[in-house]
């Protein structure tokens, strides 16, 4: 059984949707769920699914290794970022070489880097006139949203959209595809 540790900051949608995906496979299993912000929504559905969540500051992560050592404990296989907003840090991106995975709501290399989330990405896309948008899966390194791409869907973009119009048009897109990436790049 190869057992991913969720990484959230927010809301907690994709981290649902991964959860629940995997509800019912032989093969994968969301072990836990880990989140920065103590009010974030992420805890309470992973409480409702059943999967334990445990909230870490920006000392765990950074400075004394209490993250890593986490993950190690727990026997964590993979790493998935769902709308977490830290840079991964040094010692994790080395225990989990090529082993962990975000998704960015644009289609990178456009719209990523640092400040790049969330809304704001699709205010930047809709001030710049762009003509379509979409979302990138991606292996994590040492850079914002720079990692290799392992899958891009794109949706259009019309003049009546806003950067909520869009957002939905994002959503929808990770809902069908995240888990399904994962999946695959997990059994491949």
């Amino acid at each position: 059984m190869i057992k991913l540790a969720i990484l959230a900051s927010g809301n907690g949608t994709n981290a649902q949707q991964i959860s629940e995906y995997f509800a019912a496979s032989n093969s994968i299993k969301v072990d836990c769920v880990i989140y920065n912000r103590k009010d974030a929504f992420v805890a309470e559905r992973a409480k409702q699914l059943n999967i334990p969540a445990h909230y870490f500051g920006r000392k765990a992560f950074y400075e004394d290794g209490e993250v890593l050592r986490f993950l190690q404990q727990r026997e964590i296989d993979w790493v998935i970022l769902a709308g977490f907003l830290w840079l991964v840090p040094q010692d994790i991106l080395a225990a989990f070489p090529d082993r962990i995975i975000n998704i960015h709501p644009a289609l990178l290399p456009n719209y990523g880097g640092a400040g790049m989330y969330g809304h704001h990405v699709h205010e930047a896309v809709i001030a710049n006139h762009e003509k379509e948008s979409g979302i990138t899966i991606h292996m994590v390194d040492k850079q914002y949203d720079h990692g290799r791409t392992l899958f891009q869907a794109k949706c259009q973009i019309t003049e009546e959209d806003t950067p909520d119009s869009l957002a939905a048009k994002i959503h929808l897109l990770e809902k069908e595809y995240f888990p399904q990436v994962i999946e695959r790049t997990l059994l491949s």
